[in-house]
């Protein structure tokens, strides 16, 4: 089994930011065809104390010792990242260029390629797990690994977003069959959503320590439902005049949750009134409350990502840099890093100093989505056109896995259990540890 050595506690200590920003500036890394050093040394990436290393079936997973590439010759002394995560450009005819949802085209010109079926069979959703969680524990040996462990399939239809519950027991898939399909993680049954929403669902995010959530569509509606009882909606808001795009819950004023439109306005809703509380502009893409505080809101628009203070609604940064529309953020653990995806370039932020931190090219294989691995804190797992991306920061090494045979539109990860989640529009989500 591949292994990678887990670094030294002095390795994890974050270096001085002043020191990070002149190591780390404004510094562009392509990924480069020669083999990376595999000696162990440096800051290699390690699970953070409290998770243990994931494992793989053999066979299944991947070598990161042997297989990373070495990125550029960046300092191997970075800092610890932690986990968290888990996206549009704006057009202005609407979601023409929008690869995350794939060939939907302008909404007046082709409602009916929205309503129609994907086509293919009607055979019914399923799923298979290669190991179960306990034999898969019964493998694990030192060192980190990376495979697949399961898949799990929708009828044809593309799946454009994913989000794990809070206790990592259900997974939360959604797309262009217009309905949630949820997903039993120990045992991989699903349950399913009426079609209430009539086009495409953009986003769907848990409630964070419940089992209710919430789904936002291009059919300008948001709709709250129970995965406790799915067949039918709690709540719904139809009345918007704008396709929805992206909506996150508080981490901690759970009655709290944000979207944002294609009109690029960000409204603030709350739940047991179901109403707007408050308003204001900058996020058409995607927007993502910081973990655990929520004390900041990272909005993506255009080629820009605005950070606002949720409390004063005042904007604190504007991080700019990217050539390409952002398409995807995600938060590490702590809120200290963000980073934001285009179809070219991934880049790390750091909110204290508001400088990107360090860049990764796509080098060809064009960008959609990004998450931050929930075991392994300087890890970010990146999805591309049909393949993975895991980018060893601390290292500064990348290398490619097969994964789907399209777009991996989203990414999902649980740090309860350490999986993460791809949802692709070849009609599949798969499971990785």
């Amino acid at each position: 089994m591949a292994q990678m050595q887990h670094p030294s506690s002095q390795q994890h200590e974050q270096l001085p930011q002043q020191q990070l920003q002149q190591k780390n500036r404004k510094r562009k890394q392509n990924s480069s065809s020669g083999p990376a050093n595999s000696t162990g040394t440096g800051n290699t990436v390690g699970p953070s104390p409290s998770s243990p290393a994931s494992t793989h079936t053999p066979g299944d997973g991947i070598n990161t010792a042997n297989s990373m590439q070495q990125v550029n010759s960046m300092p191997k002394s970075l800092m610890t990242y932690g986990p968290e995560g888990t996206g549009l450009p704006s057009s202005s005819n609407l979601l023409d260029d929008i690869e995350r949802f794939g060939d939907v085209g302008s909404l007046e010109d082709n409602v009916e390629s929205f309503l129609s079926n994907d086509g293919g069979d009607r055979r019914d959703l399923y799923g298979t797990l290669k190991q179960s969680p306990k034999q898969h524990q019964k493998d694990s040996s030192k060192g980190f690994t990376f495979g697949e462990v399961g898949c799990i399939r929708t009828r044809t239809s593309k799946v454009t977003c994913c989000h794990f519950s809070s206790d990592g027991k259900l997974l939360a898939s959604a797309g262009h069959d217009k309905k949630v399909v949820l997903w039993n993680m120990d045992t991989l049954q699903t349950e399913s959503t009426p079609e209430e929403h009539k086009l495409v669902i953009t986003d769907v995010r848990f409630r964070p320590n419940s089992s209710q959530l919430a789904t936002a569509s291009v059919d300008k509606s948001i709709r709250l439902w129970d995965a406790a009882n799915p067949n039918y909606c709690l709540r719904a808001y139809t009345g918007h005049n704008s396709p929805i795009m992206s909506l996150d819950f508080h981490p901690k004023k759970t009655d709290l949750f944000c979207f944002c439109d294609h009109d690029n306005e960000i409204r603030y809703w709350n739940i047991n009134s179901f109403s707007c509380t408050r308003s204001s502009k900058g996020g058409t893409a995607q927007v993502r409350f910081q973990p655990r505080t929520g004390q900041l809101l990272a909005a993506a628009s255009d080629k820009m990502v605005s950070i606002f203070d949720v409390e004063t609604d005042r904007q604190t940064h504007s991080f700019q840099g990217h050539s390409d529309m952002v398409n995807y953020i995600c938060w590490n653990a702590n809120g200290e890093y963000l980073a934001s995806v285009s179809q070219n370039l991934v880049k790390i932020w750091s909110i204290s100093s508001g400088e990107c931190i360090q860049e990764l090219g796509s080098n060809g294989n064009q960008f959609h989505s990004c998450v931050f691995h929930p075991s392994y804190s300087n890890l970010l797992v990146i999805g591309g056109n049909s393949s993975l991306e895991l980018w060893n920061m601390a290292e500064n090494k990348s290398m490619t896995v097969a994964a789907h045979e399209n777009i991996i539109s989203a990414l999902a990860q649980s740090p309860d259990t350490g999986m993460v989640a791809s949802a692709s529009h070849d009609s599949s989500v798969k499971l990785w540890k």
